[in-house]
């Protein structure tokens, strides 16, 4: 009893709120990581937009993705992060019910970003139930929904959160394997993204472009 009667009063409440924190910061850890776990695990298994591969080289691939609607909304933002910030609210409202027929629409997968010195735009693929004739008026006059035709593309992935950099590192790589490979190729390049913002594990990425592969 001596030995703890010398310790001053403060010491214990000290190491009571120590441990409290203690068990308060794992708690945290793990609902966090349970949490990203839950959108690793809802990521596989939301709907994302139908293609057929064609073609799987080494480093991309050449994909068909058959006619889609699209709800897309154009900006003058000339970088990711910018359209990012200006497109990505406006379209998911109309997703959640911003909508003539307060209608909710599936999130699908991916979200498709154009950035160029014109007019840049992001787009959301629309379930593959829909058409353009079937989706409720946007309430938002910004937000157009439009049918994007057949199209062939060539496709590189990276993973993480995609930054400037990494997007124009790999639209150098490939423009790159495209010359290389000898494959024509039009447009500008997009950008898929496959995640929401706050989804940390399991991240993927693409850009693509569209080529010359139907008269193959």
């Amino acid at each position: 009893m001596k030995k703890w009667a010398n310790i001053p009063p403060f010491y214990f409440y000290k190491l009571h709120v120590m441990k409290i924190f203690l068990i308060l910061s794992i708690i945290l850890v793990a609902s966090l990581l349970l949490f990203q776990l839950y959108l690793l695990v809802a990521s596989y298994n939301s709907e994302t937009q139908n293609y057929q591969m064609v073609f799987k080289g080494k480093d991309f691939e050449i994909r068909f993705y058959p006619a889609v609607a699209m709800a897309t909304i154009n900006s003058s933002a000339k970088t990711y992060q910018d359209l990012g910030s200006s497109g990505f609210g406006k379209l998911a409202n109309y997703i959640f019910g911003g909508n003539e027929s307060n209608l909710r629409i599936a999130m699908t997968s991916p979200v498709h970003m154009d950035i160029n010195d014109y007019t840049s735009s992001m787009s959301f693929v629309m379930p593959a139930k829909y058409v353009q004739g079937n989706l409720p008026k946007p309430l938002n006059a910004e937000v157009m929904l439009e049918t994007i035709a057949d199209e062939y593309v060539a496709v590189v992935g990276f993973g993480g959160f995609a930054s400037e950099d990494d997007i124009k590192r790999n639209t150098r790589k490939l423009e790159k394997i495209l010359k290389t490979s000898s494959i024509a190729y039009y447009g500008s390049f997009r950008i898929l993204g496959y995640n929401p913002p706050y989804q940390l594990l399991g991240r993927k990425n693409e850009i693509i472009v569209n080529v010359n592969w139907g008269s193959r």
